[in-house]
């Protein structure tokens, strides 16, 4: 007996409705891009492991698919080949059987895109980028092995007007769906100048992780995980005014002024992040509905961004991160042309997906097929009713014409299990009119109308 087909673990299908809804997110997103002036390019599936390998940190290289390389890629190994291969490290196994590996991202392979079209594109280049990438993670709630992004990114340009205008983006977008998030901004440079003035750069993600942990654990244990995690009673002191840190974002700016007063670097991030937040305030003219918050425990990518990072959570939803991103001042030097600075976001489409359900904040039209469902009663029913189908769809009416001549209660449960909300009825007497009976499938409520009569009710409601 044949076993049942199945799914890689991590993947999912998605039917009519669910489409209808991702499209939904699909198109509200694009929508805004555009509006900013973005344009939209597509990069291959695979990359040649040599732009993937190496640009996600030693654990990203971990949960890169691979790929075989095609046809009898063992031809040439003798028996010695593949005794030594057992002794080689996983990477310098993966370089002698794959040459390639599927998309972890969509910001690696659009840095190889601008180096590869440079003399193509007008700088600055404000692109997005609606795709799945792929990560051999464990599959759990929230988090796939395969998924969806769609990114917006700007190179060519040092200018903090580019992050004001993201943080509008993800503002409008969330708006748009009608879900309360909150947005959560950071600086690299921060996070470097807190690291040098308490002399342990190499322990910044622990110490981000630690004051995570306040609200959790209170003080004296944030205090106690730090020295576990080697820091000395001084440099616990010094970051005290960071871990405690509250306020506004203007008063906890000047907190970390203040605490990093002696980091060149540091003070340039929090004039960075002073620019950046007056802009999208009531005194710069911009207020986000969303709130906009700063926050010092937010370290994501700091393999590769430069600048700002943020990141942006659900109010009514328990998920992880629904969009992210950040500066990468030199992402394009990794591919031979240092300098070129960049921005972007990436819009997690399948987690957007998940809160989008769980709150049910679809609008109507974003799910709805098909409008009209015309009962078939034969093959001179059908006829006269083709015609009239055709111009209701020229008129942008979604409608079908039941393709058999069944029964008159198949027909109708087809009509529910769709949710189509009319149906129209068309026998001997409607065409010796020249009339439709329209029937509204919610309230059972019939007219009879002439086939202009029909197009106008569809239109109206």
């Amino acid at each position: 007996m044949a076993s049942k087909p199945s799914i890689p673990k991590g993947t999912r299908d998605f039917g009519p409705q669910e489409m209808a809804r991702r499209n939904y997110i699909f198109n509200t997103i694009r929508s805004v891009y555009e509006l900013y002036g973005f344009q939209q390019i597509e990069t291959p599936a695979m990359e040649t492991l040599s732009t993937l390998m190496g640009k996600y940190g030693e654990e990203g290289d971990k949960l890169l698919f691979k790929v075989l390389n095609s046809g009898d890629f063992l031809a040439k190994f003798t028996d010695d080949d593949l005794s030594a291969l057992k002794s080689q490290s996983p990477n310098h196994v993966a370089a002698r059987l794959c040459e390639k590996g599927l998309r972890y991202d969509l910001t690696v392979p659009f840095a190889r895109y601008v180096v590869m079209h440079r003399e193509e594109l007008q700088l600055p280049f404000k692109r997005y980028q609606m795709q799945p990438v792929w990560r051999a993670d464990r599959p759990q709630k929230g988090r796939y092995r395969e998924f969806w992004q769609f990114d917006g990114d700007i190179v060519g340009s040092d200018s903090l007007l580019n992050e004001v205008e993201l943080m509008q983006i993800v503002d409008t977008v969330f708006q748009r769906f009608g879900v309360r998030v909150q947005i959560k901004i950071n600086n690299r440079k921060i996070l470097t100048g807190i690291a040098e003035v308490i002399g342990a750069a190499d322990k910044i993600v622990d110490i981000t992780v630690a004051i995570d942990k306040l609200d959790k654990i209170g003080i004296d244990n944030v205090n106690q995980e730090l020295r576990d995690d080697g820091l000395t009673d001084e440099q616990i002191q010094k970051l005290q005014p960071i871990i405690l840190l509250e306020g506004t974002n203007d008063e906890k700016l000047q907190t970390i002024a203040d605490v990093l007063r002696d980091s060149e670097t540091g003070q340039q991030g929090v004039s960075e992040l002073r620019t950046i937040l007056g802009a999208l305030s009531s005194g710069g003219g911009i207020t986000l509905k969303n709130e906009l918050q700063l926050d010092l425990t937010l370290a994501r990518g700091l393999n590769y961004y430069t600048g700002a990072i943020f990141e942006v959570k659900a109010l009514d939803v328990a998920i992880g991160s629904i969009t992210g991103g950040g500066r990468y001042d030199n992402l394009t030097g990794i591919f031979g042309m240092p300098g070129l600075s960049g921005v972007g976001i990436s819009f997690g489409v399948d987690r957007i997906y998940d809160v989008l359900n769980a709150l049910e904040v679809y609008p109507e039209d974003a799910v709805n097929g098909t409008r009209l469902l015309f009962i078939n009663f034969g093959p001179q029913e059908a006829a006269y009713c083709l015609p009239i189908a055709a111009q209701l769809r020229q008129a942008g009416i979604r409608t079908e014409v039941y393709p058999d001549a069944a029964k008159m209660k198949k027909q109708m449960s087809y009509a529910n299990a769709k949710q189509i909300p009319f149906v129209a009825l068309v026998g001997d007497n409607e065409i010796a009119q020249g009339k439709v009976t329209l029937k509204d499938m919610a309230t059972g409520e019939q007219q009879l109308v002439t086939p202009d009569e029909l197009m106008a009710a569809l239109l109206t409601t």
